[in-house]
């Protein structure tokens, strides 16, 4: 099973075009300021520190470390009550990370998350959009 950052099937969008296009384009140029301070080889906390920093120097609503639900999940951040944004800093970003942020959308009910690695020399933020039929697809996932 494949799941696609920008994959718009079965995504609760209703041909409303980009979702929250202004801001990701907001979010994305944080994420590249953050890369450019701290470089690929900070920790994950050091890059959320730094993503903080600026959220906040722009006047960009921020919650951080956020627990969801009764799942003991906690996001990284959510922005401006409408995006999740997961930092990683790590070698390569896996299907469970997709999995992960998808059930972070899921419980929230937010309908986009972007994912970074920082790792990367050229980072790459992936928009992740809510599936409408999640639930039945990943049943039988061991960590839905």
């Amino acid at each position: 099973m494949r799941i696609h950052a920008n994959d718009t099937n079965n995504a609760d969008t209703k041909d409303e075009g980009l979702i929250f296009k202004d801001l990701s384009y907001k979010i994305i140029g944080v994420l590249f300021s953050t890369h450019n301070e701290l470089g690929q080889f900070a920790r994950e906390k050091q890059y959320g520190d730094v993503t903080e920093r600026i959220f906040k120097e722009k006047g960009i609503s921020v919650k951080r470390e956020v627990v969801i639900g009764n799942s003991g999940n906690i996001l990284d951040f959510i922005i401006e009550n409408n995006v999740i944004l997961e930092l990683k800093a790590k070698r390569i970003i896996t299907k469970e990370d997709y999995f992960q942020t998808q059930r972070y959308l899921q419980e929230t009910g937010l309908k986009l998350a972007i994912l970074v690695n920082f790792r990367d020399k050229y980072i790459k933020p992936k928009r992740i959009l809510r599936l409408k039929d999640w639930g039945s697809k990943h049943s039988n996932y061991p960590y839905h």
